[in-house]
């Protein structure tokens, strides 16, 4: 069952302010990501203490420390819009679904993948440096 969206609004708006674009319909999804081929970062964002603490501010460090960045940025939220959720998922392929996570498309593959296990317990700072490694490889 979806949570209230009163508490889920700043969610989602500590990315989307950061120019997240967010996916709220299966149909969205594939809008921005079934012919990206240029870098595109997919959150799955997430109502959790681990996404709050960790993977929201450690994306928002990443993007404003980075010398290279995704050409697209995208996110759904676990938990809410349960069909765009799962739509993403299809294009995280070789991973199980997981909450929060962070990918880096490339080519419509998975080019760097933080599942939760990777972001749960560690810092926002430890998590930026991951992605901005990333973004500098892949970008």
């Amino acid at each position: 069952m979806p949570y209230d969206e009163r508490f889920i609004t700043p969610m989602r708006q500590e990315l989307t302010r950061l120019g997240v674009q967010e996916m709220r319909t299966s149909d969205e999804v594939d809008q921005a990501l079934a012919d990206a081929k240029e870098p595109t970062l997919l959150v799955v964002n997430s109502m959790c203490g681990c996404a709050a603490r960790n993977a929201r501010p450690g994306v928002a460090m990443a993007l404003a420390q980075a010398q290279k960045k995704p050409a697209k940025l995208t996110t759904v939220f676990a938990g809410q819009d349960l069909e765009a959720t799962a739509r993403a998922r299809d294009y995280i392929t070789g991973y199980p679904p997981s909450s929060p996570s962070i990918a880096l498309l490339k080519d419509g593959d998975v080019a760097f993948m933080l599942e939760r296990h990777q972001i749960e317990g560690r810092s926002a700072d430890a998590i930026a440096h991951d992605l901005a490694g990333a973004f500098e490889q892949y970008c």
